[in-house]
């Protein structure tokens, strides 16, 4: 099951064209990431990063651009787990704006890793559980 979270499309995200740069969609789809640990997982990303020195850095993406996001736009971003493995899991977002358009999709590989050595580790049960109750 999906979570949505929403945020407006703010000035400093857009160009000379009238519509968000394409580096701060990425920055957009991190920031809701950051923020659906908490209701897939019961624990903040700063939580996890930081008192269980874990981090999901990415290595993979894969990404549509479909319609423009727009200076104003409300983006309601749909984030789901399509795969959840033993040491990394393949998150899902899906981006609409006020009108239920769909503005942008893109499937993201996150590793599992130890925040001191940056060595990948498995992702712990208590973790795992959370993310495997979000699989689209």
């Amino acid at each position: 099951m999906a979570v949505t979270l929403e945020r407006r499309v703010d000035y400093p995200m857009i160009d000379n064209a009238n519509i968000a740069y394409y580096p701060r969609i990425y920055d957009l789809a991190h920031r809701f990431f950051e923020e659906a640990w908490e209701l897939m997982c019961g624990i903040s990303y700063p939580e996890i990063i930081n008192e269980h020195r874990l981090g999901f850095p990415v290595v993979n993406i894969e990404t549509n651009f479909l319609n423009p996001l727009r200076y104003g736009d409300t983006v309601s971003a749909q984030i789901s787990i399509s795969k959840v493995g033993t040491k990394s899991c393949t998150w899902q977002y899906d981006f609409y704006n006020q009108d239920e358009e769909h503005l942008w999709t893109s499937k993201q590989v996150t590793v599992c890793v130890n925040m001191d050595s940056l060595e990948s580790t498995e992702i712990p049960d208590w973790l795992s559980q959370g993310l495997s109750n979000h699989l689209a």
